[in-house]
C-alpha cells in the first residue's frame, strides 16, 4: 500500500513537471522551480533576511497557541453538551448561530480586541479549529451505549464519574477526529488572517502575499508545499497519539 502511495505521488510530480515544461500551466512553477525557490527561500529570505524558517516558527507560534485554547475549552464544553439535555439545550442555539460565520468576518472585530499581531491571528485559528472539536465531541458523548452509562449507575457511579470514566473515555475516537480536523482548519485560516497583516513581518501566510506581490510564483508554490506538508506532519502525531491511547478500543 505505501509503494503505491508513493508511485502516485512520484507521478503527480512527473506530470506536473511535463505539463509545466510544456507551456500548458502558463506562469505556474515546475516542481524544479520550486525546490529553487525553497533553497532560496532558506538562504536568502522574503523579503531578504526574512528566512523560511523564521516564517515557519511564527507560524507554528499562532497555530499551536490557537489550537491548544480551542482544545482546552472545546472539550470540555461538548461533553457537558452531550452530557447534559439543559446545557445542549440552552448553548447549542447560540453554537449553530456562530459557527457558520466564517473565522475570516471575525478579523475587524479580533484587530480591535487584540490589535495586529500574533492573538488576533491566534483568535481567529481558535473560532477555526474550536467547532470541529466541538461538535465531534458531543457527537462522541452521544453516541456511548446508553447500556454502559445504565451499567455504571447501577453500580452506584455518581455522574462525575460516569463523565470521566464512561461518557470521555467512549467519546475519544470522535474527540481525535475532531482534533485532526481542527488543525487543518486551523492552519487554513492561519494563512487568510496572516495575508491581512502581522506586525512582525514573519509568517507562512504573510511571506506568500510577499510573494504574489513581487511576482515570485515559485516561492507562492513553495510556501504552499511547506504549509501542506507541516499540516500533514502535525495530522500523522495526532493520528500516531491516537493509536497509542486508544489502543485499549
Amino acid at each position: 500500500m505505501r509503494k503505491w502511495k508513493c508511485c502516485s505521488f512520484i507521478l503527480a510530480l512527473g506530470l506536473w513537471q511535463l505539463l509545466a515544461m510544456a507551456g500548458a500551466l502558463g506562469r505556474t512553477p515546475s516542481p524544479v522551480d520550486v525546490v529553487k525557490g525553497l533553497y532560496d527561500l532558506i538562504v536568502t529570505g522574503l523579503p531578504p533576511g526574512y528566512y523560511l524558517q523564521w516564517h515557519l516558527l511564527a507560524s507554528l507560534e499562532r497555530v499551536l497557541i490557537g489550537f491548544a485554547l480551542a482544545v482546552v475549552l472545546a472539550v470540555p464544553l461538548g461533553i457537558l453538551m452531550g452530557s447534559s439535555t439543559v446545557f445542549d439545550a440552552v448553548l447549542d442555539p447560540l453554537v449553530e448561530v456562530v459557527r457558520p460565520i466564517p473565522p475570516l468576518a471575525w478579523l475587524p472585530l479580533a484587530v480591535i480586541w487584540f490589535g495586529i499581531g500574533l492573538f488576533s491571528a491566534a483568535f481567529m485559528i481558535f473560532l477555526g479549529a474550536f467547532f470541529p472539536i466541538l461538535l465531534n465531541t458531543i457527537t462522541g458523548v452521544k453516541s456511548v451505549d446508553p447500556c454502559l452509562v445504565e451499567a455504571a449507575r447501577t453500580l452506584g457511579a455518581r455522574r462525575q464519574t460516569i463523565i470521566l470514566r464512561v461518557l470521555t473515555p467512549g467519546a475519544m475516537p470522535s474527540i481525535v477526529t475532531g482534533l485532526r480536523i481542527g488543525i487543518g482548519i486551523g492552519w487554513m485560516t492561519l494563512v487568510a488572517a496572516e495575508m491581512t497583516g502581522v506586525r512582525s513581518g514573519y509568517g507562512l501566510g504573510y511571506m506568500i502575499l510577499t510573494a504574489r506581490d513581487v511576482a515570485r510564483y515559485d516561492l507562492v508554490v513553495a510556501g504552499m508545499v511547506v504549509i501542506g506538508t507541516v499540516g500533514f506532519l502535525m495530522d500523522r502525531m495526532v493520528k500516531y497519539a491516537e493509536k497509542r491511547l486508544l489502543r485499549w478500543m
